[in-house]
């Protein structure tokens, strides 16, 4: 009897079976059914996947108001009629020309100038409006779709404008399609579907046969020998194109146009006011108390209304909304059809069967069994799988129940089957709950997935459900907590911040991990400081919880939870932050006090800002490393002088003033005598070679040594002028004589060098000369020198280096360096050994050997 009651309500279309069971009966806002909404009236938007309704009324209708306010509302509803939202319409740019709901659930409103309006489920703008262009505000918007995150708009100039994505929105100009006249109807295939991964537009014209195929790139007529297209419907997998033609016919055919898959005669030419495909095996045409439904094969089947319907188009089937009810027409699943078909001998049937005589205490139940015992884990999964596609709660329990009972005979069947298939059918049944109002298929459900529920859940505020699903599938449940904690704090602007926090710690604390600092930053952004920057004390990473210290104003406390982190990076993100939010004043005296970010500061500045740098070791008395400041820029300055001077630069003059300002800091303190002797005499020293640069024309003594300075001002022959330095910089004597020598020596002036030695005796003996003349290599001039030496062991060296064996084993042997002969040995060539042999036996050392 039972499957008798349930193949009643089935049509039969060819040989598939559909029914349109009643999901809801409609609120509209109260507990019972009946009245609030009438659709004539209204311009009306339905979400697929069981989503939201907007209603609103249409201007384009003259109507009577009976008791309502002529001010238009956007109302928007669950599934169910209940009421989720209600906002004034009252925005500018004429009438309203169409509104469809996204992908992600917000709803786009298109006015007639173009402007495209944007609202959440909770009819607040989900985003600033934006405009389709300058087109569309003069020419007027006449007609727009919609896909899933995306919208098409015809102007009265039958201009196509295109945004394939309304997150981002960016408008974009179609191909001109050359209509004069506006076309008789339009459709959209998704770019998901299409070989140019663009949209493509179809255009049934108002004389023309065919359809014209629309995108960015170009225009083309495809359907030729169809006839005028008056209406037309794409297939969710925007495979297939059914068309009502102007002469009555359906005609159901690829997207390419290349063959009619099959035709119908509608035995009438009024196209109809709506058309949409159910599932993929039938085509629903709407016109007024008329529902008709055709397959490719057989009669169709007719429904009968007497009141106003929209078809919502699923990935299933087909949801129709009344003003009394909620239906949904789908194709019975063959699992459905095996059991409770009229006479079916199925083995799921007997299954199910046997269950009704156990209950009855029967004996037939085991003979059932037995018959069926071969295919019994067949039958146990169609029960299954016709459970979950059942609304009937009760329904979902006898099956389930047959299949628990089947299950108990077949050991290998596997089990998580079924009890995937329980969980499956709970959440199911939980957000199909009226107060819930999403009334999802189980194929629905698998295509959106519970992620996407859960998410759906949280946007509607409804998060005590969408906690409990997420709990019951083991899913994060993180995002399910934070939207509630933001939602709280948004709604409870009358409890005070301490009570409010207790509330929120309660929740957040049963989500290890979750991120405080994202509930504080909206705690920040709904005015509630206070809350924010206790919620932030909770958050343990300190990379999220100190950039919201300090968007918050929390600097000080930044600070220590910067320095306690030891993280340098974060350190230097405070420091940053302060130091453009605040006076150098105030920023100088916050880091003085503390080490870490004091040092941190100070490394950084002395590569980048030394002038900040150096206002801050005057405010704490460092006058000494200010000093240090200035001579290092001094040093900068002549770097950046090297590639491009001239001689005698004026460049030189503030960079002499740099170190004199450097000198004068060092003399401020008693500690730092030489660096201010130094200081002092680096200033003198640049004063004199910018002179002689100035006088030689020639940028070779900047930046040089004291020593150099003097050398190249002999090698240019201003002896007048090395004087003076020696004179100036009281350089010795001895080094003197070294320095005057190698010059000499450099320029191959002899006469010179030979003149400059017979002076006076010199201070450092003759030893520079011949150093000077051997590095010059000039043997004879350096043998005028040699004998003049008075070490006897620096003479043998002398000897040695110029290859003169015999007279450096003299000098050795006059030193009486028994070393120095056994390294002569080891160097002077075969020839010269007889000759070091003599000097051993005319000076025989003790304990010599060679």
């Amino acid at each position: 009897m039972a499957a008798v009651s349930v193949a009643a309500e089935w049509q039969l279309l060819h040989n598939r079976f559909y029914r349109k069971p009643e999901l809801y009966a409609m609120r509209w806002g109260g507990r019972s059914g009946g009245g609030g909404v009438d659709l004539g009236r209204h311009r009306v938007a339905c979400a697929p996947f069981g989503g939201p309704i907007a209603v609103i009324r249409d201007d384009s209708k003259i109507v009577q108001l009976h008791a309502e306010s002529a001010r238009r509302r956007l109302r928007l509803f669950s599934s169910s009629g209940s009421l989720l939202a209600s906002t004034p319409w009252d925005r500018p740019g004429g009438r309203l020309v169409g509104m469809a709901w996204t992908d992600t659930h917000v709803l786009a409103c298109v006015v007639q100038d173009g402007t495209v309006y944007r609202f959440d489920i909770g009819a607040d703008p989900a985003g600033p409006q934006f405009s389709m262009g300058k087109e569309c505000f003069e020419e007027g918007v006449e007609e727009c779709l919609f896909w899933g995150s995306g919208l098409v708009c015809r102007t009265e100039g039958n201009r196509l404008f295109c945004v394939p994505d309304l997150v981002d929105p960016r408008p974009s100009q179609l191909a001109d399609s050359g209509l004069l006249e506006p076309p008789r109807c339009m459709a959209v295939i998704d770019p998901q579907y299409t070989m140019s991964g663009n949209v493509e537009v179809l255009l049934g014209g108002a004389e023309e046969d065919g359809v014209l195929v629309v995108d960015e790139e170009g225009v083309q007529r495809l359907g030729a020998g169809v006839g005028r297209v008056a209406k037309m419907a794409v297939s969710g997998n925007g495979k297939m194109l059914a068309a009502f033609t102007e002469d009555g016919r359906l005609l159901v055919m690829p997207t390419d146009f290349s063959r009619i898959m099959f035709e119908y005669d509608c035995e009438t030419v009024v196209a109809p006011d709506q058309m949409s495909w159910c599932g993929m095996d039938s085509v629903l045409l709407y016109w007024e108390e008329l529902l008709l439904m055709v397959g490719p094969h057989g009669d169709p089947v007719r429904y009968q209304y007497d009141e106003p319907i929209v078809l919502i188009s699923e990935c299933d089937g087909v949801r129709i909304l009344s003003n009394s009810s909620m239906e949904f027409l789908q194709r019975v699943p063959d699992s459905t059809v095996s059991i409770f078909q009229i006479g079916s001998t199925e083995p799921a049937a007997l299954l199910y069967d046997a269950l009704e005589h156990f209950d009855k205490h029967s004996a037939k139940a085991d003979e059932n069994l037995r018959l069926i015992r071969s295919s019994l884990p067949e039958a146990v999964e169609a029960c299954i799988d016709a459970a979950g596609h059942e609304f009937d709660i009760l329904r979902q329990r006898t099956l389930l129940r047959a299949a628990s009972y089947g299950q108990a005979f077949c050991s290998q069947f596997q089990r998580d089957r079924f009890q995937e298939m329980c969980k499956t059918v709970r959440v199911l049944n939980a957000v199909r709950d009226p107060d819930i109002g999403i009334p999802l298929s189980i194929q629905q459900y698998k295509i959106l997935t519970a992620p996407i529920l859960i998410a759906r859940l949280v946007n509607a505020h409804q998060h005590l459900l969408a906690l409990r699903i997420s709990e019951y599938l083991n899913l994060n449940t993180e995002v399910v907590i934070m939207h509630w904690a933001c939602a709280k704090i948004t709604a409870a602007s009358a409890i005070h911040d301490a009570a409010l926090l207790d509330i929120l710690l309660d929740q957040l604390k049963l989500c290890k991990g979750i991120s405080y600092a994202a509930v504080a930053a909206h705690a920040d952004n709904s005015g509630r400081r206070k809350l924010a920057a206790m919620l932030v004390d909770h958050e343990p990473r300190s990379s999220k919880q100190i950039p919201l210290l300090l968007s918050i104003g929390e600097d000080e406390t930044a600070f220590v939870k910067a320095t306690e982190s030891g993280d340098t990076d974060l350190v230097y993100l405070v420091i940053f932050h302060v130091w453009h939010k605040k006076s150098p004043l105030e920023f100088l005296g916050m880091i003085h006090a503390k080490p870490l970010a004091r040092d941190l500061f100070i490394t950084y500045a002395r590569c980048y800002k030394h002038e900040f740098l150096k206002d801050f070791f005057l405010s704490i008395g460092q006058l000494q490393d200010v000093a240090y400041l200035l001579l290092k820029e001094s040093w900068e300055l002549g770097s950046n002088l090297t590639a491009s001077k001239g001689p005698g630069s004026a460049l030189q003059g503030p960079r002499i003033r740099v170190i004199e300002q450097a000198q004068k800091l060092f003399s401020e303190t008693k500690e730092h005598s030489f660096e201010l002797k130094a200081a002092e005499e680096h200033a003198k020293l640049l004063k004199v070679q910018h002179e002689l640069e100035v006088s030689t024309k020639q940028a070779i003594f900047v930046d040089s040594s004291i020593s150099d300075t003097i050398r190249t001002c002999i090698v240019l022959g201003n002896h007048r002028a090395a004087t003076k330095v020696k004179q100036d910089f009281k350089v010795s004597e001895k080094r003197w004589y070294w320095l005057k020598a190698f010059a000499l020596a450099t320029i191959r002036d002899w006469d010179a060098l030979e003149k400059f030695s017979r002076e006076r005796r010199p201070p450092t003996g003759y030893k520079p000369f011949v150093e000077a003349c051997i590095e010059a290599g000039e043997k004879n001039e350096a043998l005028k020198y040699i004998p003049k030496l008075t070490d006897p062991r620096e003479k043998a060296e002398a000897y040695d280096r110029i290859g003169m064996a015999r007279e450096a084993a003299d000098a050795a042997a006059e030193a009486k360096d028994s070393e120095l002969l056994g390294r002569f040995k080891l160097s002077f060539p075969q020839n010269v050994t007889a000759t070091l042999d003599a000097i051993r036996d005319r000076f025989p050392f003790q304990g010599v050997s060679y």
